[in-house]
């Protein structure tokens, strides 16, 4: 019997936002620290999948501090990214409802900015829903914790007090990440990730949040419960 569920976020719980929009937020971060005409390559390295040996080279050839190019960049992809919330551009899957039937502990552990995690809980009026939800602090020091590394997934646990999770992602960044902290996963394939095939393998693979409901040892509310919707709350 799994004694929790942590989710990764974006592409899980909630639709993923257009690249451009990434990119246009990285454009402007560079744009607040004076660099107006940046190498486009340059701008693409620190828009996703951003690593410490891309924001050191990209600072160097703009005379940047690299921990402020790291957090004038994070600030301004949460700034776009909760625009996009608040006006419906990202929003949660149709089948968000499903995991209120969940009868354990819920968590979040995401890779992108804590702030942007903040924002969509709030405007969802979905935080009661999860004991934790960890995302990225805008700092270097976040690239060396973020999945694959089990760092934050082991925090969520700890503070859920829980051993045997599963974790629910759409990469294999989350699967690698469950592996390491030696929890079982579940391979969400939503649209995007149609043809992928999951690296490491998955402990389970899933259509949809829907689905999670039916994995043998996930704690379901039974159907008398989930009527009641005070329950669910």
């Amino acid at each position: 019997m799994y004694d929790s569920v942590i989710f990764d976020h974006d592409g899980v719980l909630t639709t993923l936002v257009d690249i451009s929009l990434l990119q246009d937020a990285t454009w402007a971060a560079f744009d607040e620290l004076g660099v107006v005409d940046p190498d486009p390559d340059h701008v693409r390295q620190m828009v996703i999948n951003v690593s410490l040996e891309d924001v050191h080279t990209v600072a160097g050839a703009y005379d940047l501090d690299p921990e402020t190019l790291f957090r004038v960049r994070d600030e301004f992809s949460s700034s776009y990214q909760c625009d996009a919330v608040a006006d419906g551009r990202k929003v949660p899957y149709d089948d968000f409802d499903a995991i209120r039937r969940i009868d354990a502990p819920m968590g979040i552990v995401s890779s992108n900015q804590q702030a942007t995690i903040d924002y969509v809980l709030d405007h969802l009026d979905a935080a009661e829903l999860f004991g934790t939800a960890y995302g990225r602090e805008p700092s270097l020091t976040s690239l060396h914790r973020k999945k694959p590394e089990p760092y934050y997934l082991e925090l969520a646990m700890s503070d859920l007090g829980v051993e045997s999770p599963l974790f629910v992602g759409d990469s294999d960044s989350d699967i690698a990440a469950a592996n390491a902290a030696g929890v079982d996963s579940a391979f969400i394939r939503r649209d995007h990730r149609a043809d992928h095939t999951p690296s490491p393998d998955p402990t389970h693979e899933v259509s949809g949040l829907d689905d999670l409901l039916a994995i043998d040892g996930v704690p379901v509310v039974d159907d008398v419960t989930a009527a009641d919707g005070e329950a669910l709350r």
